[in-house]
């Protein structure tokens, strides 16, 4: 018995719509995760984007469970020296709620040309509207 190894090209692709109203940010991220990465799928191989297009409606009602929305930090550098800025879980939601999400995602995801790939595929809307009803998108329940 040979193994299976997908080719780029064997590869199709379905459009998911989930709704994250209600739903905790990570549980809610690691299946947003497992769907970019194709590991839901038969076919699945590790060095190939098998992965679905996900999109995610109600980011902004998307929710932390503790203390985390006031005391969770989330970093980036300028490059500069003395260039680290912080700001925390609820600045980015409320500034912001696509971000929290992607973020959160793309922690998720391998650190490498292929995860880069993995993250254009995710798409994330802040209310119920967004402009992909073209695709047909499956609608997801998580």
């Amino acid at each position: 018995m040979k193994t299976f190894s997908a080719k780029k090209n064997e590869v199709e692709r379905k459009w998911c719509l989930i709704d994250a109203n209600g739903k905790i940010l990570g549980r809610l991220a690691s299946q947003i995760a497992v769907r970019l990465r194709g590991k839901h799928n038969p076919i699945y191989t590790p060095h190939i984007d098998t992965g679905d297009f996900v999109i995610v409606i109600n980011a902004e009602k998307v929710l932390l469970t503790g203390k985390k929305l006031k005391q969770k930090v989330y970093y980036r550098h300028s490059g500069y020296p003395g260039g680290i800025k912080s700001t925390t879980a609820e600045k980015l939601q409320q500034k912001n709620p696509e971000d929290l999400i992607s973020l959160v995602v793309k922690g998720m995801l391998p650190k490498n040309s292929l995860g880069r790939n993995m993250i254009k595929k995710l798409k994330v809307y802040a209310g119920e509207e967004h402009p992909h009803q073209a695709q047909n998108p499956e609608i997801l329940t998580i």
